[in-house]
């Protein structure tokens, strides 16, 4: 073996040692934070003291069971959660085909219209909602959370569903309508079975998106409606301590359980890609 193969695999095992590197650090910076919330959330002491907690308790979540505001919160956060996945996976399959099937005039910049709150900042999107609602008198801030929540996951279902959709071959609802079959019956038999991986991984992904939405939600909640992220800001601003860090972990678990779902249901080589994204 020559010393300039020699030197070019060397090269390439301490290119892939630095790749592996830079990802497990990446992985560390992910995941510690998490740990470090799940520690504090079970620490046996009465306060926050030193990691590690010399002992493991409940007593952070029975306190958390037994507070009224985080209970009244976190269901006006599921509710929420629930109201803006129904709407948003709703709207967005319904605009996925429409632009998808539709051949018509600025199609592409009404898809950019649908997509922008992706690029735009929360914070802006919830500032601007706020002085718009209050000019149109729109003051119930369930409807206030509703409407901000949908406009920020529309684009994730829109996306979703568009995607299975163009990967789709189009021939096989036009085949069900020369047999026979109507627009909806040819919607409901063929189109839409072979939207269903978008129509669940947007749906997944706007749950997730709504109930742990923060930066709209301080704009737009109300003493009548305020969800569980907001509350949880508001204890960290007033009297700090490990009950927030429970809550934190319920939030976790939610999400956890969430991508299990999706995995089961969708599966990550779909989501990511696989069969998905094909034009």
């Amino acid at each position: 073996m020559s010393m300039q193969s020699l030197a070019a695999r060397t090269g390439d095992r301490i290119a892939v040692s630095l790749a592996y590197g830079v990802i497990g650090l990446g992985l560390a910076f992910l995941a510690i934070p998490l740990v470090i919330t799940c520690l504090m959330a079970f620490d046996a002491r009465t306060y926050l003291g030193p990691l590690p907690p010399p002992a493991l308790s409940l007593h952070w979540f029975e306190r958390l069971v037994s507070q009224a505001d985080i209970l009244a919160s976190l269901r006006t956060s599921l509710i929420l959660a629930a109201l803006t996945t129904v709407l948003s996976v709703t709207i967005g399959t319904a605009a996925a085909v429409g632009l998808a099937r539709g051949n018509f005039p600025g199609r592409g910049a009404l898809t950019s219209a649908f997509l922008s709150p992706l690029i735009v900042p929360p914070v802006v999107i919830g500032f601007g909602l706020l002085l718009f609602l209050s000019k149109v008198g729109i003051a119930n801030g369930m409807a206030r959370l509703l409407l901000g929540h949908v406009i920020v996951t529309l684009p994730y279902c829109i996306r979703t569903s568009l995607a299975s959709l163009l990967g789709s071959d189009r021939r096989l609802t036009e085949a069900a309508m020369v047999l026979g079959a109507t627009e909806r019956q040819a919607f409901w038999t063929i189109t839409l079975p072979l939207m269903r991986t978008g129509v669940v991984t947007g749906a997944i992904f706007a749950f997730a998106i709504s109930i742990d939405d923060v930066s709209i939600s301080l704009f737009l909640s109300d003493p009548s409606a305020t969800t569980l992220p907001v509350t949880l800001v508001s204890n960290m601003r007033a009297a700090f301590d490990l009950t927030i860090a429970a809550a934190a972990v319920v939030l976790i678990a939610v999400t956890a359980l969430l991508i299990v779902i999706l995995d089961r249901v969708v599966g990550f080589d779909t989501v990511v890609g696989q069969g998905l994204f094909r034009s």
